[in-house]
């Protein structure tokens, strides 16, 4: 088992040469720090802390300072554990990329999914509504609300409320590329989360040692003009209006 914390930019597409369109999530991966090991003997179970996306110190408190400083990190914005790892491979202040990862390896993503508020049961069930003409009286009602024998509501009927907003996992998603000049991850398919999200990304409990073989993404680039090519430019374009205003100038012969 491994993890990495990382942030959600947004969705977009990429393609492959052989023309086959490819929709991703880019997820923006900084290097984490380890902030803390748990060991079996002293806290009871084995687990890393990462911290990521540096933050400034006054948005921290001082018990969350003094953890930090003990491993030697900067102020972080995000501190989770990652359970399953072998402890004995890490140190603490140990920075973890994206590297951790390869392309074409199966990962499980979790976050807290986007809040819809409050909804009725109809969005928040997918329960059908009542008829809506010949007098029913009864459209978008919630059932039932208990039998006569207990004469009150049984527990766990499903009613409206808050709707979303909560910690949500999305399984055996392919990590499409990894570029860890710009520190970003493109996974594909959609990763719970509105953009800007923080997310946690683990090795895939389902499919834990099971790599795809990609095909070879097509690669865009984007030639910037030199400086002498925009000094002949614009020298072109001085020209072509000096030309235009002099055509103007001359006189009309009758």
């Amino acid at each position: 088992m491994k993890g990495i914390l990382g942030k959600k930019i947004g969705m977009t597409q990429v393609f492959s040469k052989s023309g086959k369109l490819i929709p991703v999530t880019v997820l923006e991966i900084e290097p984490n720090v380890v902030t803390q090991i748990k060991t079996l003997e002293k806290d009871g179970y084995e687990a890393i802390q990462l911290g990521s996306f540096t933050t400034r110190e006054k948005s921290l408190n001082k018990p969350k300072m003094g953890h930090l400083k003990k491993a030697g990190a900067e102020p972080k914005r995000f501190l989770k554990e990652i359970r399953g790892v072998n402890v004995s491979e890490y140190t603490l202040g140990q920075t973890v990329d994206a590297s951790i990862f390869k392309e074409g390896e199966m990962v499980d993503v979790s976050g807290i999914s986007k809040g819809k508020g409050f909804q009725g049961v109809i969005k928040r069930y997918n329960q059908t509504r009542g008829p809506m003409g010949h007098g029913s009286q009864y459209h978008r009602g919630v059932g039932s609300m208990g039998t006569l024998l207990p004469m009150h509501v049984l527990k766990g009927k499903k009613l409206p409320g808050h709707m979303g907003h909560v910690l949500t996992t999305v399984q055996n998603l392919e990590v499409v590329k990894i570029d860890l000049e710009n520190n970003i991850m493109l996974i594909k398919g959609n990763v719970p989360g509105p953009k800007n999200a923080l997310v946690i990304v683990k090795t895939a409990v389902k499919n834990p040692d099971k790599i795809n073989k990609l095909e070879e993404l097509m690669v865009y680039e984007v030639e910037t003009p030199t400086l002498e090519e925009t000094t002949t430019d614009t020298e072109e374009v001085k020209e072509t209006e000096e030309t235009t205003e002099t055509k103007e100038e001359e006189p009309v012969q009758e």
